[in-house]
C-alpha cells in the first residue's frame, strides 16, 4: 500500500461558512501537527481540536482539526480533516501549505480507493459511495445507502456460498472416490441446487435492470411524423424552449435531448426528427437515427395529430412501434379530436399535458417497476458480471441435463464463481481500479 500522504479539498470550491481539507496516509497526524498550533499528537481518535494553521510564524487560518486513528477510519489508515473558514482563497492557501509541507494532491477517488485496498470496504461499497454523491432521486439514494451498508456484499456472498457448496460436492467426488461414506454424485442430483441458484441470479438481474430505470432515468423517445408537435411536447415537458417550433415540416433534423423530473421519476427525453420519406440528405440522416432510437428506448411517446385523420405515415409509425413500451399521444386537443384510437389526449401547444404525465407516473411508479426484494445491483458493471456468472451456470445446467460427467462440469461452475468475486473486487486488476475510481469526486 502506498504510504504517501495525500490531501484534497473535500468540499465544493465555493464561498461558504466551512470547507474541509482531507488528509490521509502514514503518520499524517504528525504531519499536520507540524503546522497546526493545537496539540493532536497524543489525542484520542475521533476528537476535535481547536487551533491555527501556521506557516512559520504567520497564522493562515483559525480551524478545527478532526483526527482519526487505526484501521477503522474511512481509508483504513490515519486520517485528518481540517475544518477551515469557507472562503475559496483561504481554503486554497491551507491546501497549498499542505502541498508545500510534502503531501501529494489526491487523485480522483483515491480516498475510496485506499479504503478498498486496505480492506475497509469492497468494490461494491466503494461504488455505492460515489453513487450516493451523484444520486438524483430517492430511489438512487436508497440504493446507494444499502450498498454502503454492505447489502450487495451480503447477497453476492450468499450466491458464492451456494455455488461453492455445489463445487465442493463435485470436488470431493473427484478427489476421494474410494471412500465409502462419500455418496456418488451425479449431474441429476446437482440439478435442483443449480437450477435454484440460477433462478436467484435471474431474479436479481431482472430486478436490478428495472430499478435502474428509476435510478438513472428512463430513456424516452418522442416520435411522430413531421409537424405533429413533437418539439412543442418536448418544450412543454422541459418547461423551456429547447427545441425549434415552426409550422415547416422537417425542422428538427437531428436529435434534441433534455431531462425532466416527475416526482422521483427522471425522463431522459429525446426529441427525434420527424419520420417520413424524404429526399433531403440531412433530414434523412435524422430520420434514420430516429428509427434506431425507437428500439433502444425504455419508453416511446408516439405523437399523432388527433385533429386530423390517420394517414399512411401514422399507420407506419403505429406498426413500427407496436412491440415497444409505448404511449400513444393524441396531440392538438385544443383543435378537437376525431380519433377513436386508444391514446392520451393532450395539447402540447397549450402546455395541457397533465394526462400524459399521470400516465407516465402510473406506468413507472415504484410499485409496478421494482421488486420487493432488497437484492439489487447498483450499476451496469455489476449487472454485466452477474449475467456472465449466470451464463456460465446455464452452460453447467445444460451439461447436467445432458448427463455429462460432473468432473467436466466443474470448470463452468468455477467461471461463474470468479465472476461473482469480480463484483466485489476480490481479484480486481490495478488498471480496472484506476478506471473505476477516477470517476469519483476529488476528496472521495
Amino acid at each position: 500500500m502506498d504510504d504517501e500522504i495525500i490531501v484534497a479539498i473535500a468540499t465544493s470550491r465555493l464561498e461558504a461558512a466551512i470547507s474541509i481539507i482531507r488528509v490521509s496516509g502514514k503518520d499524517c497526524i504528525a504531519f499536520v501537527q507540524s503546522f497546526f498550533t493545537g496539540k493532536i499528537i497524543n489525542k484520542d481518535s475521533h476528537t476535535i481540536t481547536y487551533g491555527y494553521i501556521v506557516d512559520g510564524n504567520k497564522k493562515i487560518d483559525e480551524v478545527l482539526v478532526n483526527i482519526y486513528r487505526g484501521k477503522k477510519t474511512f481509508t483504513g489508515e490515519e486520517m485528518v480533516e481540517i475544518n477551515c473558514h469557507g472562503g475559496v482563497y483561504i481554503t486554497q492557501k491551507v491546501f497549498n501549505l499542505c502541498l508545500k509541507k510534502g503531501a501529494r494532491m489526491a487523485e480522483r477517488g483515491e480516498f475510496s480507493k485506499r479504503a478498498f485496498l486496505n480492506g475497509r470496504i469492497d468494490l461494491s461499497q466503494a461504488e455505492a459511495i460515489s453513487d450516493l454523491v451523484t444520486a438524483k432521486n430517492d430511489y438512487a439514494t436508497d440504493l446507494a445507502l444499502k450498498g454502503i451498508q454492505g447489502n450487495i456484499s451480503h447477497f453476492i456472498e450468499d450466491l458464492k456460498e451456494d455455488l461453492i457448496q455445489i463445487i465442493t460436492q463435485i470436488e470431493v467426488n473427484i478427489d476421494y472416490p474410494e471412500y465409502d461414506d462419500v455418496e456418488e454424485l451425479t449431474a441429476e442430483k446437482l440439478l435442483p441446487l443449480s437450477q435454484n441458484l440460477l433462478d436467484k441470479m435471474n431474479h436479481i438481474i431482472e430486478s436490478s435492470k428495472n430499478v435502474h430505470l428509476l435510478k438513472d432515468g428512463i430513456s424516452t423517445v418522442i416520435i411522430g411524423k413531421p409537424n405533429v408537435g413533437k418539439s412543442s411536447l418536448l418544450n412543454a415537458l422541459l418547461e423551456e424552449d429547447k427545441a425549434i417550433v415552426t409550422d415547416i415540416a422537417g425542422t428538427t433534423r437531428d436529435i434534441v435531448e433534455g431531462s425532466i423530473r416527475l416526482d422521483n421519476i427522471i425522463l431522459n427525453m429525446i426529441d427525434t426528427a420527424g419520420i417520413r420519406n424524404t429526399n433531403d440528405v440531412i433530414e434523412s440522416i435524422g430520420v434514420n437515427k430516429s428509427i434506431e432510437l425507437i428500439h433502444k428506448a425504455d419508453l416511446v411517446l408516439l405523437l399523432i395529430d388527433g385533429s386530423s385523420p390517420l394517414d399512411e405515415e401514422d399507420k407506419e409509425l403505429l406498426e413500427l412501434s407496436k412491440d415497444t413500451n409505448r404511449i400513444i399521444v393524441l396531440n392538438k386537443r385544443d383543435q378537437g379530436c376525431i380519433h377513436d384510437i386508444d391514446g392520451i389526449s393532450i395539447s402540447a401547444k397549450e402546455h395541457d399535458i397533465e394526462p400524459l404525465i399521470k400516465q407516465i407516473k402510473d406506468m413507472f411508479n415504484k410499485g409496478n417497476i421494482t421488486s420487493t426484494s432488497d437484492d439489487i445491483l447498483a450499476n451496469a458493471r455489476q449487472i454485466q458480471l452477474l449475467e456472465k456468472a449466470k451464463q456460465s451456470l446455464e452452460i453447467a445446467v445444460d451439461e447436467m441435463h445432458q448427463q455429462i460427467p460432473t468432473d467436466l462440469i466443474v470448470t463452468d461452475l468455477y467461471d461463474s464463481w470468479e465472476n461473482l468475486k469480480d463484483i466485489l473486487g476480490e481479484r480486481a486488476k490495478e488498471d480496472l481500479l484506476d478506471e473505476l475510481f477516477k470517476r469519483f469526486c476529488i476528496g472521495k
